[in-house]
């Protein structure tokens, strides 16, 4: 079945015209999450040979920009250059020939595996990291991430760091992923840029009552709800979920 399913989708790429079958990971996770939208702006971060920059043109019809150590056959309506995702310089690199920011980062990149299972997993996550930096300053406020990451011992870890930053966060193997494979795809939408994050511990005083009944305290302009407590108390709070306008708090203490 492994090998039927591989010939299917390397022979629909041929068919279509796609270099990689890995095009259709993207179109199907896109299918489900509906990651890239019409006019949106996509960087592909590892986008060597060029399938998921493909895609994302098709999607999108915006603005579309490829980075990879490698060379990338030019694609029509694609901006594709050699750059260093774990590079600082190439956030500028990608800004200039967005012209802004991107409404989606995508990130299909793997290291070049050695076989030995829990260093290639290490690898993995290390550059997932650092296409997760580079989508934090690439992004609009609100926008979508997509990266692959082999699955291991630190998955989880990365896993809650990306929950950190947006606002729905999924793990899924889309059918065109391989079953041997320990590869997921990590979906990310609507990222957060509010002052707070999941599991700040603050100190803070209660301001007003929401509709709800609950507490309100004001960080920087951004509301935290906090649940059973009452107008002027000054509290320590834990945050428990954070949404792109507000978020959720429990009490830690109170402080009289």
């Amino acid at each position: 079945m492994a090998r039927d399913q591989k010939d299917y989708y390397y022979r629909l790429a041929k068919e279509e015209g796609y270099r990689a079958r890995s095009a259709y990971k993207l179109l199907q996770v896109n299918e489900k999450f509906n990651i890239i939208k019409r006019g949106d702006n996509v960087v592909d971060l590892g986008a060597a040979p060029g399938g998921w920059l493909q895609v994302a043109a098709k999607l999108s019809g915006g603005k579309i920009v490829g980075v990879d150590l490698e060379d990338i056959v030019p694609i029509p309506g694609v901006k594709a250059f050699r750059a260093d995702i774990t590079r600082e310089s190439t956030v500028d690199l990608v800004k200039e020939a967005l012209g802004g920011d991107a409404d989606v980062v995508i990130c299909d990149a793997a290291p070049n595996l050695t076989g030995v299972w829990h260093r290639d997993h290490a690898v993995s996550v290390d550059l997932c990291s650092s296409a997760l930096k580079m989508a934090k300053k690439l992004l609009k406020p609100q926008g979508n991430f997509v990266v692959k990451v082999f699955q291991g011992d630190l998955f989880q870890g990365y896993l809650n760091e990306v929950r950190k930053e947006f606002s729905s966060v999924h793990a899924h193997s889309p059918p065109a992923s391989r079953k041997e494979s320990a590869e997921t795809y990590v979906v990310a939408k609507k990222m957060l840029t509010g002052p707070v994050r999941r599991g700040d511990v603050l100190d803070v005083q209660i301001e007003y009552l929401g509709k709800s009944g609950d507490g309100v305290a004001m960080v920087e302009g951004f509301a935290i709800i906090v649940r059973k407590a009452q107008q002027g108390e000054k509290l320590r709070i834990k945050i428990d979920a954070v949404k792109p306008n507000f978020a959720f708090a429990d009490i830690l203490e109170r402080k009289g």
